[in-house]
C-alpha cells in the first residue's frame, strides 16, 4: 500500500460513514469531485466496486463492507494514537464521546458529573443517550455503557455500578380495583404500563425464580419510554409498572406504591462501560473509566 492509497482509504471510510460524497466532502473540507476521484481511483487500483452510488446516496458494496470492517477500526486506532500523543499521557484532555441509555446517564453518571468536570476541565465530554446498543467503533464513540447484555468478544467491560433490581409496583388506588398478582402469569388480568425502547420494540417483562426465567408480554393502553414518566403514572393509578427499585424505594417506603412479585425479581449485574480491546486507550478515556469504576 502506498501513501496515496492510505488517503484514499480515509476518504472511502468517510463516504461510508456519511452516506454521500457531498457530505463526506463537507466533513473533509475538500471538493466533492476530489472525493469521487479518490474513491474511483482506489476502486480502479483494486479492481473492485467498493461504493454503490445513486443520485442521492452512497453505500458500501459487499466488498466495500468487508474492507470497512477492517479499515474503520484501523483508522480509529491511528487517530487515537495521534490524539494520545497530543494529549500527553499524564494530562487527560480532548474530546471524549460516550453512548449510554438515558437511565444510566441519570442514575449512574449524572450525580458525579460535576466532580468529574472539576477534576478534568480539559476533557470535552459528550454523552449521547440511546437505549439501543451502539456499535461504538462504527458510530465514532470512545466507549459505551450497557446493562446486563452479551458483549462481543473484542470488548472489555468495566463495572460502573453495583447490582440492580427491578420492582413491579402499583398505587393503593389501583389495588382497590385489582387483585395483587402472586405469579407473573397473573399479569394477564392486570393493567400494565408498557415501555417502548428507542429501537421501537416493546419491553417484555422479565422474571426469574429458583433458576427459572420467563418473560411476559403484558397488556395495557399506556405506553411510555421513560421510567420517570412510568413512576408518575403508576403513582396516579394508571396501572402496574416495572421499574428499577432504586427509582421507587422511597415511594414504597412512604406508601405511595405497593410492590408485588418481589420473589420473582432477583438482583442482576448493573451497568458496565465497554470499549474495544484493540483500541489504544486515550488518557481521557482512562480518566473516565478510573473515575466511574465501581469499587463496591
Amino acid at each position: 500500500m502506498n501513501r496515496t492509497q492510505l488517503s484514499q482509504l480515509a476518504v472511502l471510510a468517510c463516504v461510508a460513514k456519511r452516506g454521500s460524497f457531498r457530505a463526506a466532502a463537507d466533513e473533509l473540507g475538500i471538493a466533492p469531485s476530489a472525493v469521487s476521484h479518490a474513491v474511483s481511483a482506489l476502486e480502479t487500483s483494486l479492481g473492485l466496486r467498493l461504493i454503490a452510488r445513486t443520485t442521492r446516496s452512497a453505500a458500501p458494496t459487499e466488498e466495500g463492507r468487508r474492507l470497512l470492517e477492517v479499515l474503520v477500526p484501523a483508522l480509529s486506532d491511528i487517530d487515537t494514537a495521534l490524539t494520545a500523543l497530543s494529549d500527553g499521557r499524564a494530562h487527560p484532555a480532548g474530546p471524549l464521546r460516550i453512548t449510554m441509555p438515558l437511565l444510566a446517564a441519570q442514575d449512574v453518571i449524572a450525580p458525579r458529573l460535576g466532580e468529574f468536570t472539576r477534576l478534568y476541565p480539559e476533557i470535552e465530554l459528550e454523552i449521547a443517550t440511546d437505549d439501543r446498543f451502539q456499535d461504538i467503533v462504527e458510530q465514532g464513540f470512545d466507549a459505551g455503557l450497557r446493562l446486563g447484555e452479551h458483549l462481543e468478544a473484542d470488548m472489555v467491560a468495566v463495572r460502573v455500578s453495583g447490582p440492580w433490581r427491578g420492582a413491579v409496583v402499583g398505587a393503593p388506588v389501583y389495588f382497590e380495583q385489582h387483585e395483587r398478582p402472586s405469579h407473573p402469569r397473573d399479569l394477564a388480568a392486570q393493567v400494565c404500563i408498557r415501555r417502548r425502547f428507542s429501537s421501537g420494540s416493546i419491553y417484555r417483562w422479565e422474571f426469574e425464580k429458583d433458576g427459572r426465567a420467563l418473560s411476559v408480554d403484558v397488556r395495557g393502553s399506556l405506553i411510555l419510554s421513560d421510567q420517570t414518566l412510568m413512576r408518575r403514572a403508576a403513582i396516579d393509578g394508571a396501572g402496574l409498572a416495572y421499574i428499577f427499585d432504586a427509582r421507587v424505594h422511597e415511594d414504597i417506603e412512604e406508601g405511595r406504591l405497593i410492590r408485588v412479585l418481589e420473589d420473582w425479581c432477583p438482583p442482576f449485574d448493573g451497568f458496565s462501560i465497554y470499549y474495544p480491546t484493540r483500541r489504544q486507550m486515550r488518557p481521557a478515556l482512562r480518566a473516565f473509566i478510573d473515575f466511574f469504576r465501581w469499587r463496591g
